[in-house]
């Protein structure tokens, strides 16, 4: 078991070799569990509503935007778009406000996207586990809940108001989740917000007692970075490139068959060259505002973040294709979810 000491020291070691150490051995790694198989998601942004004061978010209460949120006619537009990218996996995404985005209109969304996707995943407010069964059996397979950083102190600085600011609610989000029955478990830190080491050590524990209670639910784990909103820093992430890298190629040895998601906040080349060392699952020709795909000029738009890799489907399809990899949309048949 690493300690937290020792994932310091790793994170801290400056010397050249030492990356390129843990890279190849990543990479081997990867190679030797996922073959060259990358997985491709689009993101859909239902609705900005928030009821929660998070520091860091652009779609966050207190912030002075266009609230939206879509009708079954207007995300059925949208749907449809991405489908006609060729992307079969959607992760479907939220403000956090229960008042405007309930159970019900989650499932109304969800049944619809069953008619464009095979694979249909909700990154929304945390709920009950019999809220996620009710999700599950309206074909929702998977959740991703982040606890943006595991530091109680600093997760009360930067979570002001709302539902968010309980952070074991949060936590325990996972674990609702997967006795709800659902298939696949997105978690994840935001970089920037607090001490890099001691999430990423929290991190792995957190994942480690998931995968002892629930050995049979697929997990995936994300390492987003502080983003602008509009060109305006909400706050600063101070990861380099190269702690970037490590963090990455770490948890790939670490965790040998978790899933390692990337999204288009990062930089094109560096997206390039994750690919090669530990990221098996990535967005591709991701708008990040609510109607940004179909119904809304981008001067109109209030993305959640600045997107940095702004490649088109079939862009991010020929990269795969020229380095090799298999572009994979979906790996498995749409069954109906029951309990």
């Amino acid at each position: 078991m690493i300690t937290l000491h020792q994932i310091k020291n790793i994170l801290n070691d400056i010397r050249p070799e030492s990356v390129e150490e843990l890279a190849q051995q990543a990479a081997q790694l990867t190679r030797q569990q996922f073959g060259r198989a990358i997985s491709l998601y689009g993101p859909l942004y239902l609705s900005n509503f928030c009821s929660s004061h998070c520091t860091y978010c652009g779609f966050h209460s207190q912030n002075k935007i266009q609230r939206i949120k879509l009708n079954p006619e207007q995300y059925r537009k949208e749907m449809q778009f991405i489908h006609a990218q060729g992307i079969r996996n959607i992760l479907m995404l939220t403000g956090e406000s229960y008042k405007h985005t309930p159970v019900t209109y989650l499932k109304e969304a969800a049944l619809i996207a069953s008619e464009y996707f095979q694979g249909i995943a909700l990154e929304v407010h945390p709920m009950e586990t019999t809220e996620y069964k009710e999700l599950f059996t309206a074909g929702v397979d998977g959740i991703a809940v982040y606890q943006e950083t595991y530091d109680r102190s600093r997760y009360a600085q930067v979570h002001l108001s709302g539902y968010k600011k309980d952070y074991d609610f949060r936590y325990a989000t996972p674990r609702r989740a997967a006795e709800a029955g659902m298939r696949q478990i997105s978690l994840g830190i935001l970089l920037g917000l607090s001490d890099v080491a001691t999430d990423v050590f929290a991190l792995y524990e957190h994942l480690r007692d998931l995968e002892k209670s629930f050995p049979g639910v697929e997990y995936s784990v994300s390492f987003p970075r502080l983003r602008t909103v509009k060109t305006e820093s909400l706050a600063v992430c101070d990861v380099d490139d190269v702690q970037f890298v490590k963090i990455i190629a770490l948890t790939r040895l670490l965790f040998p068959r978790v899933g390692i998601n990337l999204s288009t906040r990062e930089e094109p080349q560096l997206r390039d060259h994750l690919l090669e060392i530990g990221i098996t699952r990535m967005s591709a020709g991701s708008n990040t505002s609510v109607g940004g795909y179909t119904l809304l000029e981008e001067k109109e738009q209030d993305p959640q973040f600045d997107i940095k890799d702004e490649r088109s489907v079939d862009e991010i399809i020929k990269l795969l294709k020229s380095k090799n990899f298999d572009p994979v949309f979906t790996d498995w048949r749409h069954i109906e979810n029951s309990l």
